[in-house]
């Protein structure tokens, strides 16, 4: 049996209502519209059978395989819904308040038996940030952030804590996915004078000096995000300060790290300088994207040793999204960007299509693997709002304008389980829509009147980069063989024979001094005529520096990171690939 196609919730001034995924995009009966301004809220169960949303009266959840009304609450200021993953509790989340008189105000934070309508617990919950409790995917294991440790309860029995982790001052944590055993990342931020760490831990070792399976400490932190890949076996964070002390950016700074859960720890180092503005991890847990650099951005795939894999060069981008599947992924530019999208097959690092979603603010893809949805909502934009469903090769499928006096807050898709729609052969060719496609208007750069009547000169303010496959040739790690040997040996001899017929032909050149004012390095720019090999030769270059700075930094006796010391190794692989481009100058 078929599965059937997502359907897609819309909140917005017209009500709450849904609508059958494609190719239909008609008004679902799964769910009658609500009409009205007061629905603040709405979620979904995380395999799509329940749903759950607040009309500023009641919580109501519904059973959407059967259209049948579950269970009604009485909660009229929920801002937040939540279910565990198995279906078995809603968490709601209400406005924390205290009375006039200074006493402590009633619980806020509602755990709900989906199945009997009782109430399990109930929280006092003061901030809306990180209010919902975390659950491990079997529901064994429920976890709250308390007065700065992480409390741990058992098979949903909120009335007995059955573990602790306490250290100084745990700001965050995240459980990791999969099954059992459960594994907890925590973050400490830093304070007098002390770095900010991250600790991985399996539950529920947490006692004594060694019981942590990993810890990277860091300075410049005073926030982290988190990411567990989807295996659970390896952690990314972005540690970001507020303000950046150089005066090089608005957004503070960023750095990116690697901790596995094996006890290796990275600094993963980023070729450009600037803000990193996403990292998403691909469903396969083996390679990570990272989209970061001031404008124009570049994006690049990393493997587990945080060696880059593929380069996109460099866009007006700030976003990635792989497809559920991982063998798509969307580079986007949204925001105070145009909304243009570059769509690449990442087995085969292909470019499919580049659509533009002018003005969006939401991007999800569909759980088939397929389909895009892009939004406009209010209050980040309060015109022009609708939604569009696009096909990943560029086309769209359905577009929906609201009235020019109504407004748009929330879409989504209604998720479905993983493995429930199959991976499909990627096509090249844009599939047919009956949606008359929009040509977007090309913005001129402004010219004095002086110019106007002139030729125009092509000149870019930022010099593009193309996209480049950054893998390593196959046996650059390994000791050269007695062919490879007796091969560099030639190239050596016949560089030196060109060298010595060089400085035959001008004896003057070559015995007067270069003026102390010449730069050094333009001894070493040579041009072959051909700008790609003269690139190829500048990066190449720009390695040789770093590692050479990194061998200084250790002959100081500072620590260096794996993948630094990786770096070092491949030092005789990049000589050897310079030699040969130079040769052919």
């Amino acid at each position: 049996m078929a599965p059937s196609t997502p359907l897609l919730t819309v909140r917005g001034s017209e009500g709450l209502y849904m609508v059958n995924g494609p190719p239909h995009f008609t008004e679902s009966t799964v769910f009658p519209r609500e009409s009205g301004k007061n629905c603040k809220v709405y979620t979904f169960s995380k395999d799509g059978t329940l749903f759950a949303w607040g009309n500023g009266e009641k919580v109501n959840i519904i059973n959407v395989t059967n259209k049948g009304l579950l269970h009604s609450f009485d909660l009229p200021k929920t801002v937040c819904l939540e279910f565990s993953p198995k279906n078995t509790v809603l968490a709601t989340w209400q406005p924390y308040t205290t009375s006039k008189d200074g006493t402590a105000g009633t619980p806020n934070l509602q755990l709900y038996d989906v199945k009997t309508g009782t109430c399990l617990k109930s929280f006092i919950q003061k901030k809306m940030q990180n209010w919902c409790p975390s659950w491990s995917e079997d529901e064994n294991l429920c976890a709250r952030n308390v007065n700065n440790e992480v409390h741990f309860f058992e098979n949903n029995n909120f009335n007995t804590i059955t573990n602790k982790l306490h250290l100084q001052k745990i700001n965050d944590f995240v459980l990791s996915p999969g099954p059992q055993p459960c594994k907890v990342a925590v973050y400490v931020p830093g304070s007098k004078g002390a770095p900010s760490f991250v600790r991985l831990y399996q539950y529920p070792n947490f006692g004594g000096p060694h019981a942590a399976l990993a810890n990277k400490s860091f300075f410049k932190a005073d926030k982290v995000t988190m990411l567990w890949n989807k295996k659970a076996t390896a952690v990314l964070v972005i540690a970001s300060t507020e303000v950046d002390k150089t005066g090089a950016s608005y957004y503070g700074e960023q750095t990116l790290h690697y901790i596995a859960t094996n006890g290796e720890s990275a600094v993963v180092q980023l070729p450009k300088n600037g803000p990193i503005y996403d990292v998403v991890w691909n469903s396969s847990s083996t390679e990570f994207c990272a989209v970061y650099g001031f404008m124009p951005a570049k994006a690049t795939i990393f493997n587990l040793k945080c060696d880059p894999v593929f380069d996109f060069g460099t866009g007006p981008r700030n976003a990635a999204y792989y497809n559920p599947h991982g063998h798509i992924l969307v580079l986007a530019g949204f925001g105070n960007l145009r909304g243009q999208m570059e769509v690449w097959d990442v087995k085969n690092y292909k470019l499919i299509s580049k659509p533009v979603a002018s003005d969006s603010t939401y991007f999800a893809w569909c759980p088939d693997g397929e389909h895009i949805l892009t939004a406009t909502c209010a209050p980040r934009l309060r015109v022009n709002n609708g939604y569009k469903i696009w096909h990943y090769t560029g086309s769209v499928l359905h577009k929906y304008d609201v009235p020019s006096n109504g407004e748009l807050w929330q879409v989504s898709w209604q998720p479905f389980l993983d493995g429930i729609f199959p991976a499909k052969t990627i096509t090249y060719q844009a599939v047919p829509s009956e949606v008359p496609t929009e040509v977007p208007k090309v913005a001129t750069a402004y010219r004095p009147p002086a110019l106007r009547n002139k030729p125009i000169t092509n000149s870019k303010l930022h010099e593009e980069e193309p996209p480049q496959n950054m893998k390593p040739q196959p046996g650059n790690d390994k000791p050269l063989s007695k062919t490879a040997l007796k091969n560099q040996r030639k190239h050596e001899a016949k560089k030196a024979a060109k060298q010595e017929a060089r400085s035959d032909k001008s004896p003057d050149l070559a015995a007067t001094p270069a003026p102390q004012s010449t730069p050094r390095n333009t001894i070493t720019q040579s041009t072959s005529g051909d700008p790609d090999i003269d690139k190829k030769i500048k990066n190449l270059k720009k390695k040789l520096k770093a590692i050479e700075q990194l061998k200084e930094q250790a002959a100081t006796g500072k620590q260096l990171e794996k993948n630094q010391l990786e770096k070092i190794q491949k030092e005789t692989a990049l000589l050897q690939e310079l030699e040969d481009l130079e040769l052919g100058i």
